[in-house]
Formats: C-alpha cells, sequence, structure tokens
C-alpha cells in the first residue's frame, strides 16, 4: 500500500477504536477525482451510520475529531453525506522520493508472504509453433506471475505438456504422411490433419536420417479406414491405428521426434519472448507415475463414479456442471478429463497454497467440472483459480488473418515479435483485462508516437535517463537532496503518482490483472511528460538542481521496475 494511504489507514483505525470500537467495519480510502476534494477521500462514516442508525455527517465528526495529529495531515474535510476528506501537506508527499531511491529495485515488492502459489499458463498442445492467440496467454500468465512475486508470494510457473493423447498421434500420423510423400508413396493427405510446412520440415528430417525405412505401400496405410468426406475423424483414428501397426516400436521415434521437435521451438520462441518456466510437467507422467489411475480410484471409492453404456462416468452434475463426464471410456482408455483431475490433484500433492490456471476463454465451461473434481477428491477447490484469456485477434489493415494450426494458415508469435518487437508485443497484450476481447492493431504498435502507449512509456524513461546522463553527478548524492524544495504542482503530483505504484503493484495481484501495472505506467508517463516540459532541471540553485534530478531518478526507477514487471524494456535511448 502507498505510505500515504497506509499512514490514512492507520489513523482512521486509531480513530474507529474510540467511535465505535464495538462495530467492526472496513475502512476504504480512496484517491478523489478533483484535487479540491483532497488527496484521498472515505466513506466509513457512511457505513458506520447504517450500524448506528446515526446521522452519517455526525459520525464522520467524531471520527475526525478521534483522529490522532498527524505531521503529514495539511486539513480533514467532511463533505456531501459523510464522506471524509484528507489533504497532505507537501511534506507527506515529498518524503516518497528518498524512499524510492533508498529501495531501487525493490521499492514496489513486498515483504515475503510465504503463501506457494502455481501459475499454469500457455499449455499448448505442442502440435506446431505458437500463434499470436497463444502469445496473449503467455504474456498475461508471465506478467501476473511477476506481479505475484512482487506482491510478495512464492511462485512457481509451469508448463502443462500435452504429451499424450490424440493430438500428438495426429501429428506424428500427419510427419509421416509427409515422409511417405518424400519417398514417392502418396496417400490423400486429410484435411483434419496438420498441414503446416512445418510438418514437411519435420518428415524431411526423417528423411535425411533415415532414407525409405519407414515406408509401407498406400493400401496397407489406408486399410480399413472409412471414407475422409463421409467420415473425416474416423477415417483419421483409423490411419492412426494403422500407422501405429505398421510402424510398431517404430512409432515411437515419429511420435518423439515430432514432439521434440514442436516443444523445442515453442520454448525457444517463449524465451525469446522472455517467457521462462520454472517447471515443464509432462501429461505423460502421469500415467506412467499411475497418477491418472489412482485419482479415478480415489473418486470411485468416494462414490462420485458410475458405469454406463460400458463406461465409467463423473458425477459432475452434482457440482454444479451441466452433465456428467465420462473418465474413462468402454475401451479402457482414460480421457483427457482424467488426465486434468489427476493433474490438478497432484498440483495440490506439491503443497501449492493457491493453483491459478490461466485458459483460452473457450474452456470457460470446463471450470465447473474440474473444480467439481477438486471437491469430489476432498480438496478445497476455492483454492484453484481459473483465469480466463479472450485470445487476441491480429488484423492488417480491416482484414482479419485466421489463425487454424490444423490448416496451416496462422500468423506465428515469431512472426509477430519479428515485426512489432517483443516490448510492444508484451505490452499491447497485457493492456486490457485478460477477459476482454482484444483487437492487436499492428500499425500503432510499431508507431514512435505518443499515440503508441509503450513508446510513450519508454520515452519517458529515456527522457528520465538523459536528464540524469546531462547532470553527469554521482547517484548517490541524490538520497540526500533536500526534498523540501519540491514545491511545484507538477511535482507534487509527480511525487504523489509514485507514492502510487506499491499500492498498484499490490491490487494487480489482488485481481489477477496486470494491465493495472500498464495504465499507472501510462499516467506515471503523462505526469512525466508534463513535468520535463514544465521545467528546467540543470538550475544554478544546487539545492533546487538535487531535489529535482532526485525526483527524475525516483521516477526513472519506478519506470524501470513496473516495465520489469511486464516483461518490457526500459531502454537509456529512444
Amino acid at each position: 500500500m502507498s505510505h500515504l494511504k497506509s499512514h490514512l489507514v492507520d489513523l482512521l483505525s486509531d480513530a474507529l477504536r474510540v467511535v465505535a470500537s464495538d462495530t467492526p467495519v472496513g475502512i476504504e480510502v480512496l484517491p478523489t477525482r478533483q484535487a479540491t476534494h483532497g488527496d484521498f477521500a472515505c466513506n466509513v462514516a457512511m457505513q458506520l451510520a447504517k450500524v448506528l442508525a446515526r446521522n452519517p455527517r455526525e459520525v464522520a465528526r467524531d471520527i475526525v475529531d478521534a483522529l490522532p495529529l498527524s505531521p503529514w495531515l495539511e486539513k480533514v474535510e467532511i463533505a456531501g453525506a459523510g464522506f471524509i476528506n484528507f489533504f497532505f501537506n507537501q511534506a507527506a508527499k515529498q518524503r516518497i522520493v528518498p524512499l524510492i531511491l533508498a529501495r531501487g529495485e525493490a521499492f514496489g515488492r513486498a515483504q515475503p508472504k510465504g503463501i506457494k502459489v502455481q501459475v499454469e499458463f500457455v499449455s499448448a498442445n505442442p502440435t506446431g509453433p505458437l500463434h499470436v492467440g497463444h502469445g496473449r496467454g503467455a504474456a498475461y500468465g508471465a506478467s501476473l506471475a511477476n506481479v505475484l512475486a512482487a506482491a510478495g508470494y512464492d511462485v512457481t510457473r509451469e508448463f502443462y505438456v500435452n504429451d499424450a493423447g490424440r493430438q500428438m498421434d495426429i501429428l506424428a500420423l500427419s510427419t509421416w504422411l509427409r515422409y511417405l510423400e518424400l519417398n514417392g508413396i502418396n496417400v490423400p493427405f486429410p484435411p483434419n490433419a496438420y498441414q503446416g510446412e512445418y510438418v514437411r520440415d519435420m518428415a524431411r528430417v526423417i528423411y535425411a536420417q533415415h532414407g525409405d525405412r519407414y515406408v509401407h505401400e498406400p493400401w496397407h496405410v489406408l486399410d480399413g479406414a472409412p471414407s475422409a468426406e463421409a467420415d473425416p475423424e474416423g477415417h483419421l483414428d483409423q490411419l492412426i491405428a494403422n500407422a501405429k501397426k505398421l510402424l510398431g516400436e517404430d512409432y515411437a521415434y515419429v511420435h518423439d521426434l515430432a514432439l521434440t521437435e514442436q516443444l523445442g521451438d515453442c520454448r525457444n520462441d517463449l524465451t525469446e519472448f522472455g517467457v521462462v518456466f520454472d517447471n515443464w510437467f509432462s501429461e505423460k507422467s502421469l500415467y506412467e507415475s499411475g497418477l491418472v489411475a489412482r485419482a479415478i480410484e480415489l473418486l470411485q471409492s468416494r462414490g462420485h463414479l458410475y458405469r454406463q453404456d460400458g463406461a465409467l462416468w463423473f458425477r459432475s452434475t452434482a457440482f454444479g456442471d451441466e452433465k456428467d463426464r465420462v473418465v474413462q471410456r468402454e475401451n479402457g482408455q482414460y480421457t483427457y478429463f482424467a488426465s486434468d483431475i489427476a493433474y490438478h490433484l497432484n498440483k495440490f500433492e506439491r503443497g501449492f497454497d493457491r493453483v491459478i490456471d490461466v485458459w483460452g476463454a473457450d474452456h470457460h465451461g470446463y471450470v465447473a467440472r474440474v473444480k467439481g473434481a477438486l471437491t469430489a477428491l476432498g480438496l478445497d477447490a476455492e483454492r484453484l483459480t481459473v483465469a480466463l484469456v479472450q485470445f487476441a485477434v491480429l488484423y492488417r489493415g480491416k482484414e482479419r488473418v485466421p489463425m487454424s494450426t490444423r490448416a496451416g494458415e496462422f500468423v506465428t508469435l515469431r512472426q509477430l515479435r519479428n515485426e512489432v518487437g517483443n516490448d510492444a508485443a508484451r505490452f499491447f497484450y497485457v493492456l486490457r483485462k485478460s477477459d476482454q476481447h482484444l483487437d492487436f492493431d499492428l500499425e500503432l504498435a510499431k508507431a514512435q508516437s505518443n499515440e503508441n502507449p509503450v513508446y510513450y512509456i519508454q520515452y519517458a524513461h529515456a527522457r528520465a535517463v538523459s536528464v540524469l546522463t546531462r547532470w553527469g553527478g554521482d547517484l548517490a548524492l541524490l538520497s540526500d537532496a533536500d526534498v523540501s524544495r519540491l514545491t511545484s504542482t507538477h511535482e507534487l503530483a509527480l511525487a504523489k503518482r509514485l507514492d502510487a505504484y506499491p499500492e498498484t503493484v499490490e491490487t494487480a495481484a489482488r485481481e489477477l490483472a496486470p494491465h493495472h501495472i500498464a495504465y499507472y505506467l501510462r499516467d506515471l508517463a503523462g505526469d512525466f511528460h508534463t513535468y520535463y516540459n514544465a521545467e528546467q532541471f540543470l538550475v544554478e540553485d544546487e539545492a533546487v538542481r538535487l531535489a529535482r534530478l532526485a525526483l527524475v531518478a525516483a521516477a526513472r526507477q519506478v519506470f524501470a521496475n513496473g516495465l520489469g514487471l511486464l516483461g518490457v524494456s526500459a531502454p537509456a535511448k529512444m
């Protein structure tokens, strides 16, 4: 919390112990929208008046009279129906500057809370390059994890690798069919298989290393497959079954090569984007360790499963889901839902106090069944939070670009980064609430103008660096600057904005909303540019010069700290 706001909360807490010691009431202090109303306002008197059945202005007067003396308050006013408006003196706002300089990179970072939080995000099927839709989940998840860590949480960043199941089989089949083409074996390529050029690249790797070792005749490949036109998914499943039968043990090689190539590309892409994970968790390990079977057995022992039509069903309607869900098919195979149950059981068995899943908004219907399964397992489902992220939609002019990985018609995250740069991509992705629709404006992201928010903020940081560089003095001297010389409207407004940074981090962490940091930095840049254009810094009066440079240095530090949480660089020159 900002030191100004924290000070007010302490004062009000003391006053309420005098006015209404037996009446618990929350204290909410908010910045005012107009300077004439002071710096902060509180409606606690109006809340308390309802409980005490008294006039709120009278209650407000009692609270104000009971406030302890403060060296930082200039005056306190009662306004309207019972609001209490607080006006801080100049000294209260000035004192944030040396505090920022003393704390440096740690300013805005809270003390450790001792709470272990796992943030699982991206977790895209490794069946092709990441596209611009995945990019938003990556930017949001990475920024969220950074914000939570700054707020004092012990954060683990995790990528769940879907390395088991049908999608990987489709990719392996697609790669093998392209390999057969290279050997002159032409099997009609299914329209619902993976069609991108990256599939041909993997086929070329197999061909270069093994020649015709994995070649089989087309009639064997197509044996028993229904028409692709009449039953496209059945056709695909039969081709997969035939590939496994024909290749035998060699099928694992094709499957693993496709997985390794795509997962490696994904990892490199994310690393270049500044998104790094503490753990890459394998779905396959859930089966190999027996955890899927154990989770299903546990549900069954607790009476939450039933058998119907040969399949095993989870009674998810008992937990708010729209219908019950299959966890084990008639043929004995577990469903994706079964492995998801096991995965979430594993998360809590690893000792996380809180689990945050970042999912695409199209998975919103999945929330109830996963939480229901946790409750059925005897776990506290409230410890799981699902943050939904709308996919960003990329536009070239007015034309929307399709992003289907099966068809191969997609713009990759790497292409986007190459076009607009990492900084613009990271910032633009978190410029809206995660569950709000986002149209990604390429032209704005590349513009070097005040209309481009990331450029506007980075330019403010570069201006601050430029001022300090032109001065050329020892930055350590600024810690002892006489900040009482910061008296102009612009200086006090900038100092007050800087004071709000820790609370902004706290709010962003509480609401799982890193866009608050982006908005704050844009407002801070506006205050700084206004100050820069209004004042001279390298003035003859040494005390004034050092005070202003200290304020500039404090602003530079907060720009760097905030941009760092969003994974955006803080350049010294623009």
